[in-house]
């Protein structure tokens, strides 16, 4: 009877409670400690209390209330259960929305700060979280479970996957942003102090992506620390990929996935890497440059063509050197 009365404890809140203690006092009857997992003010805590109990009778044993934390021990029967914890979700919901200046969006259910600016047609859904100063602009689709941090602008017919995280940027219109992609954190910059201690470097820059441009999933894009990051108009990019902060890539350049681009990193336009590319930091890439898949840049590329091996070189050399070690080991 325990197993199923925790069962249905679940079914009616977890996302609410957290469940200390499922007991039988007696025939029939439980007690169920519990603890709302965020903030409860006293408000909402009286109105539940004042709620008419005809209907389940749940009685109060015991309450200890401060400024983020409520523990509550109910008495019920296995009947009455149910309706207890729905009565006190949607009080703990309606609390929340109150306190913290967030309101539910008319076209998907998600929530969204009242000082964002989202156009009408805009689509947040359900589980998605738009912050303060937020700019989203006409059709925009923000899946479930994104988060849009505070002053993020999104343009036009832009669509944010699910779980996605935007924040410290810009993005253009008709993006793509697949699920779980990352825009907008710190990049790992780090000194060391006469100590020898790491001591983090300041990221106080932004990511700047332009229009039509795809990001694949669980993408990782840095912010900038002494220029933006920049992601070129037309730009494609695969799923896994990371670029570090202070990167500018130009527009029209196809990146495939696994890559990795180290802090300040300069590309031209029309550039294409191949899947697990590494590209040491501050180095500069001319336009319409291709390198093979694997291969890793470790100084600048000044003139136009295809590279690759390690470190990359001209694909004619790199291909003869691969056939004469080929006949060395015969």
């Amino acid at each position: 009877m325990a197993f199923r009365l925790r069962k249905l404890l679940l079914t009616n809140g977890c996302s609410s409670y957290n469940i200390s203690t499922v007991m039988a006092n007696n025939k029939n009857k439980y007690s169920t400690v519990f603890t709302p997992l965020r903030p409860i003010s006293n408000t909402c805590m009286n109105n539940f209390l004042s709620t008419d109990q005809s209907t389940f009778k749940p009685q109060v044993d015991s309450l200890k209330s401060g400024e983020s934390t409520a523990t509550l021990v109910l008495q019920h029967d296995c009947c009455s259960l149910s309706q207890s914890l729905h009565m006190f979700h949607l009080s703990l919901d309606d609390d929340a929305v109150v306190d913290q200046d967030f309101q539910k969006w008319h076209n998907g259910g998600g929530t969204f700060h009242k000082s964002a600016y989202i156009h009408r047609t805009a689509v947040i859904e359900f589980g998605a979280v738009v912050h303060s100063q937020s700019l989203l602009g006409e059709n925009v689709s923000i899946g479930s479970g994104a988060v849009v941090g505070p002053d993020v602008t999104i343009g036009q017919s832009t669509r944010v996957g699910y779980n996605v995280a935007l924040t410290n940027c810009t993005i253009g219109d008709s993006c793509v942003i697949h699920n779980g992609v990352c825009i907008g954190q710190d990049g790992f910059g780090f000194l060391v102090d006469e100590q020898g201690n790491m001591l983090k470097k300041p990221q106080h820059l932004k990511v700047k992506i332009g229009n039509l441009v795809e990001i694949g999933a669980n993408t990782c894009i840095d912010r900038g620390s002494w220029r933006d990051t920049i992601v070129g108009d037309h730009t494609k990019i695969d799923n896994l990929v990371q670029i570090g902060h202070n990167v500018q890539i130009g527009k029209n350049c196809m990146i495939c996935g696994q890559v990795g681009i180290a802090g300040s990193v300069t590309m031209g336009d029309y550039v294409t890497l191949g899947g697990r590319v590494a590209i040491r930091d501050h180095v500069c890439i001319a336009s319409r440059v291709r390198l093979a898949a694997s291969s890793c840049v470790t100084k600048d590329i000044n003139q136009p063509g295809d590279y690759g091996g390690f470190p990359a070189m001209p694909i004619g050399k790199w291909r003869r050197q691969v056939a004469a070690q080929r006949q060395t080991f015969k």
